[in-house]
């Protein structure tokens, strides 16, 4: 018999976190990770996100993706004042650079359209005119899965993991995946890579944004946390996984993702396209 999963002590993880949080901006690292390691016991699966900020003060292992449960209640969180925040407030438009590009290259329009983490549907609205048939999103908080579904863009909407869905998906196979702003809560790329080309018609497109840094900058594994929690991933890193799936970059376009305390967050926008056997 499944063993239930242990209650949370709310209080005292909440007491946790804040005294991380302020040991932190305190600039007391090591403190800090000793609290981060506390919070982490009192929530293993990590809902406020623990692992991903020791990996940006560069403590402990970088993790292969952002917990599931820390995405899902960041998101669910912030469903409602999602798209002021990201599009008003940080300058956010990569779904209609998607649009943009594929109208630049002459792509489309396409039978099929799965939309991985489709968010409160920005790219589902962004493309919904170049699809001639089903769209399919998901994402894995309920709140944002809720409010696309209110706009009537998809014809199926899920609450899931994007690995998780790929690896048992029965729709399909589609003939356009998009992943915007994706990359940034996943650090090691081929799961999902794979999972894309599993699921994409043969001479499918994949596009997706990634917030590049430079190789020196992420180090050995191609990708790490950065400061503001999110994953950037290295330019190389990017396309040898790309290569290694069976995928060939049509496109990579330098871009800024967003405003990041500022700053531009600079990345890139890539359109590849499943290689047939």
């Amino acid at each position: 018999m499944a063993k239930a999963p242990a209650k949370i002590d709310e209080e005292a993880l909440a007491e946790a976190y804040n005294r991380a949080l302020a040991l932190e901006k305190a600039g007391d690292i090591d403190a800090a990770e000793k609290a981060y390691a506390q919070v982490l016991a009192l929530d293993p699966e990590d809902h406020g996100g623990a692992a991903v900020r020791l990996a940006a003060l560069g403590r402990g292992e970088t993790p292969i993706k952002a917990p599931d449960a820390y995405v899902e209640t960041l998101f669910d969180q912030h469903a409602e004042d999602f798209e002021e925040i990201l599009v008003e407030q940080l300058g956010y438009c990569v779904p209609v650079m998607i649009r943009q590009k594929l109208q630049e290259l002459k792509l489309g329009p396409f039978e099929s359209l799965l939309d991985l983490g489709c968010g409160t549907g920005l790219t589902g609205g962004a493309l919904r005119d170049m699809v001639t048939g089903e769209a399919v999103g998901l994402d894995l908080s309920e709140n944002m899965v809720e409010i696309a579904h209110e706009k009537d863009l998809y014809e199926t909407l899920y609450v899931a993991e994007c690995v998780d869905y790929l690896d048992d998906n029965e729709d399909g196979p589609f003939a356009i995946v998009t992943a915007a702003d994706v990359l940034p809560y996943i650090g090691a790329l081929e799961p999902l890579f794979f999972g894309v080309a599993e699921n994409l018609e043969n001479g499918g497109l994949f596009v997706f944004s990634s917030e590049t840094r430079p190789d020196a900058e992420v180090g050995p594994l191609g990708y790490k946390v950065g400061p503001s929690q999110r994953f950037v991933h290295s330019q190389a890193y990017v396309t040898d996984r790309l290569a290694a799936t069976g995928f060939e970059v049509i496109s990579m376009t330098d871009i800024n993702v967003r405003m990041e305390n500022g700053e531009p967050s600079p990345g890139h926008l890539v359109v590849a396209r499943l290689q047939g056997e």
